[in-house]
C-alpha cells in the first residue's frame, strides 16, 4: 500500500515552528506582544476620568468631553476630582454613581491630597509609590512602555525601510552607484549623533499638546524622524552584502532572461532571499532604539515634560537616591523589557540560520 508522503513545509513555517520550539524566546515574544497590546487599552484601565458619569438620571462621559463641576452640582474650578466625587456619591446612597478605571491615576496628576512631601514611598494605593512632584510611579511606567515600544517601533520600520533600499540599489547595480554611495554612507555614520539632538533642542522649541496622544505629539515624530535618520546605516551594509551575493544566482539570470524589471528583481525575487538580516537584527535594534530614547530622557533632549518617561523617572532616581522607589521600579521595567526582546532576538536569531533552513535545500 502506498503512503502518501507528507506535505512539505515552506521555509518560513520551518522557520516558525523552529521559533515555537525555543521557549524562552517564544514566550517572552508572546509576554512582550501581550503587554503591549493591553498598554493601548490604558486610558481605560489606568486613568483619573472616569468611564461613565450617572448624575440625576443623565449619563456622562468625561474621557470623549469635558465636564465642568458645575455639570455635577459642585463649586470648583478645573476638572472635577471624580474620586472624591465618587466617594460622596456612595455616601448619599442616591442613584448617582461613577464608574472610575481599575487604577484611577493618571500619569500627569500630582497627588496633592496625600499627606507629606513628595516622592511619597509605595503603599497600599500607591504600590510603586509618586515622584517629585506627586505623580503615580506605576501610572507613568505603564504609559511609558508603550511610549517606548511604539517609538522603537516606528525608529525600526523607518530607519529599516531606507536602510533597505539604499544598501538594495547600490548591492544591485554596483559600480559607481556602489563607490559613491558606500562614501556617502561612510561621511553619514560620522556625523556626531548626540550634538545633533542637541542642537535640534536648543533651537526647536518641544511642544507637548495636554489631553493629545503622543502619535500627534510633533516632538514625539520630530525624535522618531532623527532616529530614523542616524539608524538607517548600520542594515545598508548587510543588505548590500547579500544582494551581491544573490544577484549572481541562476534565478537571477533567468529573471533577466525573461524580461523582468530591475524592480521586480531586486523586491520580488532578491529581498525574499535577503530578508534574513532584517529578521534577525530587527529585536537587537528595539533594545537600541528604547536604550537610545531612555538615555535621551535622562540627558533632557528626548520628549518633552510631563511625558510619561522611564529616563525621566530614572533622572528623578539619581537626583533622589534615598528614593529607592525611584530606582528600582523603572530600572527593573526597562531591565525586564529589554531582557524579553533579547531573548526574542536569539530564538530568532537561531530560527532564521540559514545553516539550518535554506531555500537551496
Amino acid at each position: 500500500m502506498n503512503q502518501v508522503p507528507p506535505p512539505s513545509l515552506s521555509i518560513f513555517r520551518k522557520r516558525w515552528r523552529k521559533f515555537r520550539s525555543l521557549k524562552r524566546g517564544y514566550y517572552s515574544f508572546l509576554a512582550i506582544l501581550a503587554v503591549y497590546l493591553v498598554s493601548f487599552a490604558l486610558p481605560l484601565l489606568v486613568s483619573n476620568l472616569p468611564l461613565v458619569v450617572r448624575y440625576q438620571g443623565e449619563y456622562y462621559f468625561p474621557k470623549l468631553r469635558f465636564q465642568s463641576p458645575a455639570d455635577f452640582g459642585l463649586e470648583a474650578i478645573g476638572e472635577p476630582d471624580y474620586r472624591k466625587m465618587k466617594q460622596q456619591f456612595a455616601a448619599e446612597g442616591e442613584a448617582n454613581w461613577v464608574l472610575l478605571p481599575p487604577y484611577p491615576y493618571s500619569p500627569s496628576e500630582s497627588l496633592l491630597e496625600l499627606e507629606g512631601v513628595p516622592p511619597h514611598p509605595p503603599s497600599l494605593e500607591h504600590p510603586f509609590g509618586t515622584d517629585d512632584r506627586g505623580r503615580d510611579v506605576f501610572a507613568r511606567l505603564a504609559y511609558g512602555f508603550n511610549i517606548s515600544m511604539t517609538f522603537a517601533l516606528l525608529v525600526l520600520i523607518l530607519s529599516f525601510t531606507l536602510g533597505i533600499a539604499v544598501g538594495g540599489l547600490i548591492g544591485y547595480f554596483g559600480g559607481k552607484l556602489d563607490i559613491l554611495g558606500q562614501r556617502f554612507v561612510e561621511i553619514w555614520s560620522s556625523l556626531p549623533f548626540l550634538y545633533t539632538i542637541m542642537i535640534v533642542s536648543s533651537i526647536v522649541v518641544p511642544i507637548y499638546l495636554p489631553g493629545r496622544s503622543q502619535l500627534v505629539q510633533p516632538s514625539f515624530w520630530l525624535l522618531i524622524f532623527i532616529m530614523s535618520a542616524f539608524g538607517w546605516m548600520g542594515i545598508t551594509y548587510y543588505i548590500r552584502g547579500e544582494f551581491y551575493r544573490e544577484k549572481a544566482k541562476d534565478y537571477v539570470g533567468a529573471a533577466i532572461a525573461m524580461g523582468a524589471s530591475d524592480w521586480t528583481i531586486m523586491f520580488k525575487h532578491i529581498l525574499p532571499n535577503a530578508i534574513n538580516p532584517v529578521v534577525s537584527f530587527a529585536p537587537f535594534a528595539i533594545v537600541g532604539n528604547i536604550g537610545a530614547l531612555v538615555a535621551l530622557d535622562f540627558l533632557g533632549f528626548g520628549l518633552p515634560a510631563p511625558t510619561p518617561s522611564w529616563g525621566e523617572l530614572i533622572g528623578q532616581g539619581m537626583s533622589f537616591l534615598s528614593k529607592w522607589w525611584l530606582v528600582f521600579f523603572p530600572l527593573a521595567a526597562l531591565f525586564l523589557t529589554l531582557l524579553f526582546i533579547v531573548l526574542i532576538g536569539e530564538a530568532i536569531r537561531e530560527a532564521f540560520d540559514p545553516k539550518e533552513f535554506s531555500r537551496l535545500r
